[in-house]
């Protein structure tokens, strides 16, 4: 299926993977690329998945107080209020803002997603 040409999108490109800071959720995010009829190329992310709990490694847990953000919260926990995507990875939770919504949720605190924790030997 091809589509026509549109001049909008020619100069259209996502940064590849190595352009995308290494404390980003998409830095492990391959680029893929569509080649239009003509022969314009364009570059997308592929779709991200939202990583098994399994896979996180839980330091601590956080209980939400009236009035928490979650930019806050990773903040304080993280040392970056921009990582606040890992506390939902973590999570399992799609909607950011849902992790703050009720009063008294618990909010797993892990380490990075693939970084064992701490054993008991």
């Amino acid at each position: 299926m091809s589509f026509p040409p549109n001049p909008a999108l020619a100069p259209f490109s996502l940064p590849t993977p190595s352009r995308f800071p290494a404390t980003s959720r998409y830095a492990r995010t391959p680029v893929a690329q569509w080649t239009l009829g003509d022969g314009t190329v364009i570059s997308y992310l592929r779709r991200r998945f939202v990583p098994d709990p399994a896979l996180f490694a839980t330091l601590q847990v956080h209980v939400v107080v009236q009035g928490d953000r979650l930019d806050a919260v990773a903040n304080q926990y993280l040392g970056d209020p921009e990582q606040f995507w890992r506390l939902c990875d973590a999570n399992r939770v799609l909607r950011p803002e849902e992790l703050t919504e009720a009063v008294g949720r618990r909010i797993l605190i892990t380490l990075p997603e693939g970084v064992p924790g701490p054993t008991d030997d």
